[in-house]
């Protein structure tokens, strides 16, 4: 949002104090109602543009692999953000509400000194988002870049850095540049390409479908593959940690929406474009990624299974002038063909990895970084410090592993950022009844001043319990069992209403709320 007019009209709705305070920059400051615009369709549009990328195009397959079925994959998706998009809309109100970001309404909870430690949270974990799709973004540049220039591949020959190729190393790079220049753009030009990168990928997806399956006669082999799970009790315990995995696939949002609602024009286009726009994508782009696969592995029969869901791949046997195992000639005809195939698919695959990881991996961290010391650190420089933690994350090696990925990294996310979730809820419709004090919230010596303990020892009771079972699931240490083993499945449920009971209790117990002297909130 770093823009000194908006910051000029922010504070014309405050008091004349809060322009001075060291919690306040042109960044943080609160949406004016008259710059409040985004409609249904904006964010329908974000949640279409978000939902369509790699790795949802990848979770089903992991499903599967799994041992699902086609449609308990697809119900275990589906379920997942339906749960998920509950405490997403109860989050979002009070950004539309009063147009505060997600480490200022943090304030109200943790405290303007607390909300640190959630906001840090959430940037650390998007920050390894952003590793991961800024790894994914920078294998479709380099197989288009092998398709005109196959060579490539092999630049420096067995040379590594950090455990990935010369080749992958630069196209990595050249992604994460794209996106740090998106990012150095503000916010508006991320909502107008929101906006039309939405369709772009939906269209390019249904071209890939209906190519694939032309190709193959059909949609394959997987549609007809059965179950592995005889029973309920077989498929329960395979069931609940997916289903907490989906959950925990955009249990980040679940913080930081309001960084995007805050800029809305009112409660219903906010609820209405979310409920439109994440469970139905999710659902139906999943659902193109089974069928996709499916075709491609009548298609490619020698490529194995595991290989042919990662839509790199695929693309990069399209584009390939070498025949694949099995076929005398290759999958396209025409060096000309191939060569536009290759820049429609990689320019698809840019578009669906950019839009993503720009709004839920970018604005929220810069935004948490900046909440550090808004003085010093701005939106700008705080997705910079994201990109730079997402290239020592090291994202490569976190995905050569699917077990870490889906059981250790989507799993953990849940179980820490649920219970953050589980506070944020308690305090803003339980505890305060939708009332704030937008002032106090930039002011050092307010209501919210310090750090709140009760919000400290909700978070710990939500976290600790799901700590060793995360640890485990990582591998930073041995298998555990007992109480620890039977409650991490159900991190995100337990960590979330765990934390949430014991905030609202302790706030109860605390005593009485200071009386706001401005919650002169929207809608």
């Amino acid at each position: 949002m770093h823009d000194a007019s908006l910051a000029k009209e922010a504070l014309a709705e405050l008091p004349a104090d809060v322009g001075d305070s060291p919690l306040f920059n042109a960044d943080l400051a609160p949406v004016p109602t008259a710059r409040r615009n985004w409609t249904t369709y904006n964010f329908a549009a974000l949640w279409i543009s978000m939902a369509h990328c790699i790795p949802t195009y990848t979770l089903a397959g992991g499903l599967m692999a799994k041992g699902m079925n086609w449609w308990q994959a697809l119900f275990t998706v589906g379920l997942g953000n339906l749960i998920v998009l509950v405490p997403i809309l109860l989050n979002a109100h009070p950004g539309t509400a009063y147009g505060i970001s997600f480490p200022v309404l943090a304030r109200a909870s943790f405290g303007t000194t607390g909300a640190n430690i959630p906001a840090i949270l959430r940037a650390l974990v998007a920050c390894g988002w952003f590793g991961i799709n800024a790894f994914v973004g920078g294998e479709a540049l380099k197989t288009f870049v092998v398709t005109f220039v196959p060579g490539f591949a092999t630049l420096g020959g067995g040379a590594t850095i950090a455990g990935l190729s010369l080749s992958s190393a630069i196209t990595f790079l050249a992604f994460w540049a794209m996106n740090i220049f998106i990012l150095y753009r503000g916010m508006n030009a991320i909502r107008v390409f929101e906006n039309w990168a939405a369709p772009i990928v939906l269209v390019l997806a249904a071209l890939l479908l209906g190519w694939v399956c032309l190709r193959a006669g059909g949609v394959g082999p997987l549609l007809t593959r059965p179950s592995q799970f005889a029973s309920v009790g077989d498929f329960w315990p395979v069931f609940i940690p997916s289903l907490t995995a989906m959950i925990g696939f955009w249990s980040t949002l679940s913080l930081n929406i309001p960084d995007f609602t805050r800029f809305g024009r009112g409660q219903r286009e906010q609820m209405v474009g979310q409920a439109l726009g994440l469970p139905t994508t999710m659902i139906a782009f999943s659902a193109m990624a089974i069928v996709i696969t499916s075709a491609s592995a009548a298609v490619l029969p020698a490529v194995p299974l595991d290989q042919l869901w990662n839509p790199d791949v695929v693309l990069g046997f399209m584009t390939s002038s070498t025949p694949p195992l099995g076929h005398d000639a290759p999958l396209i005809a025409g060096a000309g063909v191939r060569a536009i195939v290759a820049v429609i698919a990689v320019f698809g695959i840019v578009i669906a990895t950019l839009s993503v990881n720009i709004a839920a991996n970018v604005v929220s961290p810069a935004q948490d970084f900046a909440n550090l010391s808004p003085r010093h650190i701005s939106f700008q420089t705080g997705g910079l410090i994201t990109g730079l933690l997402g290239i020592v994350c090291m994202p490569w090696k976190l995905l050569a592993d699917p077990a870490t990925y889906l059981g250790g990294w989507l799993g953990g996310v849940g179980g820490l950022l649920g219970p953050v979730a589980g506070i944020m809820i308690a305090d803003y419709w339980i505890v305060r009844r939708k009332r704030l004090d937008v002032a106090d919230l930039f002011r050092p010596h307010g209501q919210y001043t310090g750090t709140n303990p009760v919000a400290l020892v909700a978070l710990a009771a939500g976290v600790l319990p799901n700590l060793p079972g995360f640890l485990a699931g990582i591998h930073a240490i041995g298998p555990v069992s007992g109480f620890f083993a039977d409650v991490y499945p159900y991190a995100w449920f337990s960590g979330f209403f765990l934390a949430l009971v014991v905030y609202a209790l302790g706030m109860k117990l605390k005593g009485p709320l200071p009386q706001s002297t401005n919650d002169s909130s929207m809608n």
